[in-house]
């Protein structure tokens, strides 16, 4: 039995559960039909057990579901055992630094919308240590430079990753100039990475009613596995129901959509740095 499910493993019991559903089977019936108890269909579907991929692929046939590709990345999920580099971390940092981690190390690709901070796939490490040197109640010095290392270590991921960001985060001075200086040097850099699209909403935009728009879209092996973080006072929130991963995607076009185009943003991000 696991204490502690990850967000990875709980969103596989969530999707197993769903099907279920779909398919108007109670947790009682779904055991009958694997000569299982009641009691581990329950595990199963709150991530506490864990399930093999025969068993997975025979409730896929029971549930009627017929997307294969979907099953596929299903048993995926169930069946990979990759001991990420996150886990160094593992009691020493919240869950939630894990949850994403692993997540960006399971992404097919990354669309990221910052209103008030530069993300922290592209921070400097001076960024980042005043981000978190902000936080109330102030964290212990050793905590601190944990963070800061696991964010850096974040950044290696090389998957596609679509920035839009506001003008607001990147005028917003978190340290002194010479660390903003860095930081928007740091974002024309990896602006020119072919992985990397960078586009800027500047504050003379009419009409820009999203700026709550901020959060970060996570592609997945199959579109109904992508999902949404978004920021909440003590972590982050990790959203995946069908509807509003679909808002989310149509609310990343419309603001990509009013931004200014990557070369543009580049010009713009330039001229800012040349003001400090």
């Amino acid at each position: 039995m696991r204490r502690e499910p990850t967000a990875r493993q709980l969103r596989l019991a969530t999707e197993l559960r769903r099907l279920r559903e779909a398919a108007g089977l109670s947790s009682r019936e779904a055991a009958a039909l694997l000569g299982v108890s009641p009691a581990q269909i329950t595990h199963i579907e709150s991530a506490l057990a864990g399930v093999s991929e025969q068993r997975l692929r025979r409730l896929a046939s029971h549930y009627a579901c017929t997307d294969a590709e979907f099953v596929d990345a299903l048993v995926a999920m169930a069946t990979d055992r990759t001991r990420g580099w996150w886990e160094e971390y593992r009691g020493l940092l919240p869950t939630s630094f894990l949850d994403l981690a692993e997540l960006d190390h399971h992404a097919t690709f990354l669309q990221e919308v910052a209103i008030l901070y530069v993300p922290g796939l592209l921070q400097t490490e001076d960024y980042a240590r005043a981000v978190f040197s902000a936080r109330v109640p102030e964290l212990a010095h050793d905590e601190l430079e944990l963070r800061v290392r696991h964010r850096m270590r974040r950044q290696q991921a090389n998957i596609p990753y679509e920035l839009v960001i506001h003008e607001s985060a990147l005028r917003i001075r978190v340290s002194d100039r010479a660390a903003s200086r860095a930081q928007l040097a740091k974002l024309l850099e990896l602006s020119l990475a072919d992985t990397i699209t960078v586009r800027v909403i500047p504050f003379d935009l009419d009409g820009f009613a999203r700026a709550a728009s901020a959060m970060t879209y996570a592609g997945g092996r199959v579109p109904k596995l992508d999902t949404v973080v978004r920021d909440v006072p003590h972590g982050s929130a990790f959203i995946d129901s069908e509807a509003q991963l679909g808002a989310f995607r149509t609310r990343f076009r419309k603001v990509e959509a009013v931004s200014l185009a990557p070369e543009r943003s580049r010009d713009f991000i330039n001229r800012l740095a040349k003001e400090l």
